[in-house]
This record gives structure tokens, C-alpha cells and sequence, in this order.
């Protein structure tokens, strides 16, 4: 039986782009694709549960709050903090929960699919905010909020990674090491802005907003990050070195203690 040249060409056609599919899908999984640097990985979660800061700004550390085992191994932690803070002014408090992972476990488990699991419905979708920093820099943010049974959570979060950014007018920093500051970011793709990143540290900002408005949250929350963000940042980099890998490698340690809270 012969195929005409049309038909054979539409059926190639459909084959390479079966093929496309399937490699950047087993690329962004991770089926295959570069091995990822497994101490590399750890060695910058262990610098971040022992930089993460307990003072900073306004803020003041309260105490260490529970993390369900489950929920880290779907977020794909390698290592997390999970406290809760305190403004000096306002006396507002705010979560923080920030994990290490690699970029597909980071990109995937996110707010708008965590908390509906959770029996939240989403009250305002996410939407990106500019943070600007008090050393002069930018860190973007997403943020939306979550209701369940008359409570509603604000929830901010962000990307830490070490990569330089691509539209920076300077030399650019090679891949494998510390920059002065990490970059904080929030990719309309995350999945594939963060596929080459050796680690990624994904950081929530969590407020009960039920007693709030809108602007009092997001104004406590953006005001957290901005005061966190630069003195963690100044944290990793006095730890960089050579045997530095992803986002971080050594610090001094903090101590914990334990409680709860609910996060996505």
C-alpha cells in the first residue's frame, strides 16, 4: 500500500512532535535530562536551617512551628524552616516556611493546588508583587488568599536561586557559585525558568488575615519579606566558598523548638 507525500509528511509531523513533547516533558520532570548535584543539594539545605535568621529588622523570632512529614515530602524538601515571627511594631505575626528543593519538586507543590487539597477554597487569585528591598534591590513576589470556615490566610511566596540575572548589565556569575545576593523571584513558568538552577529555596510569608484587610495583610507581609529577604541573603553569602553549591553551603547554627500552624 503507498502513502502520498501529504500523508507521509503529516505523519512525521505528528511523530516529532510526540518526540518534542515527550523529551522537554522528561527534561522538566527530571525522567532525565543533567544529574542533579545530590550533596550540592543538601549541603545548601543545611545552610538554610542553620542561616535562616531568627532577628531581623522589626521582626522577632516567637517560636518553631510543626512540619507535617507528609507535606514535606510532597513539597520535595530536603531541608525547611518553619517559624513563626513577630512585628515589633504592629505586634502582627507571620509564618515562615521555606524549603530546599530541586526545581521540579519546587515548581510543582504550590499554594493554589495545597491548599484546596486542604479543604481551602482560593477567596483572591494570585497575582505578583514588586517588593523592593531596603539595599536598593527588587524581590518579586506571588500572593493570593485562602478561606476556610470564616478564616482567611494571605499567603506570599518566592524563588530563591543563585543564578545571575539574565538582564543585569554586568559580568555574568559562573553557574556554580555564590553570588553577593540570591535573586527572588516569581516565573509566570516556574517549572521552566528554574530547570536550570542546582537547588532552589521556595519561601512562604503567611498571615491570618480573617481580622485584616486586604492592604493591612499584604502591607505586614511585603514589609516581612523586605526585612528577611537581604538580612538571609548577607547570611549565605559570608558562608559561600568553594565547596559552595546551589543556593548555599555553610553557616552558623540556630536552635529550635516546636508548634503548629497550617501553610501550603
Amino acid at each position: 500500500m503507498k502513502t502520498s507525500g501529504p500523508g507521509m509528511a503529516a505523519a512525521v509531523a505528528a511523530i516529532l512532535l510526540v518526540v518534542g513533547v515527550t523529551v522537554v516533558q522528561g527534561t522538566l520532570t527530571e525522567r532525565w535530562g543533567r544529574q542533579r548535584d545530590v550533596e550540592g543539594l543538601e549541603r545548601a539545605a543545611r545552610l538554610l536551617e542553620r542561616a535562616f535568621p531568627k532577628s531581623f529588622g522589626d521582626w522577632e523570632y516567637e517560636r518553631e512551628l510543626d512540619s507535617d512529614p507528609k507535606e514535606l515530602e510532597r513539597a520535595g524538601a530536603v531541608g525547611h524552616v518553619s517559624r513563626l515571627y513577630r512585628s515589633g511594631k504592629s505586634k502582627t505575626p507571620v509564618s515562615a516556611f521555606v524549603v530546599c528543593a530541586t526545581p521540579h519538586d519546587a515548581s510543582g507543590h504550590t499554594p493554589d493546588r495545597c491548599y484546596p487539597g486542604a479543604g481551602f477554597e482560593i477567596a483572591e487569585t494570585e497575582h505578583r508583587e514588586t517588593i523592593r528591598l531596603p539595599d536598593g534591590r527588587v524581590a518579586e513576589a506571588f500572593t493570593g488568599t485562602f478561606r476556610k470556615q470564616g478564616q482567611t490566610l494571605r499567603v506570599f511566596w518566592t524563588y530563591g536561586v543563585s543564578s545571575p540575572d539574565p538582564d543585569a548589565d554586568k559580568e555574568p556569575t559562573p553557574t556554580d557559585a555564590i553570588p553577593p545576593q540570591l535573586r527572588w523571584i516569581a516565573p509566570g513558568i516556574a517549572r521552566i525558568t528554574l530547570n536550570d538552577e542546582p537547588a532552589v529555596y521556595k519561601l512562604y510569608a503567611i498571615i491570618d488575615q480573617t481580622k485584616l484587610t486586604a492592604s493591612q495583610s499584604t502591607f505586614e507581609c511585603t514589609d516581612f519579606l523586605a526585612q528577611l529577604l537581604p538580612t538571609l541573603d548577607e547570611r549565605i553569602a559570608a558562608a559561600k566558598g568553594p565547596e559552595s553549591s546551589g543556593p548555599a553551603a555553610n553557616a552558623p547554627e540556630s536552635t529550635t523548638a516546636d508548634d503548629t500552624k497550617e501553610r501550603g
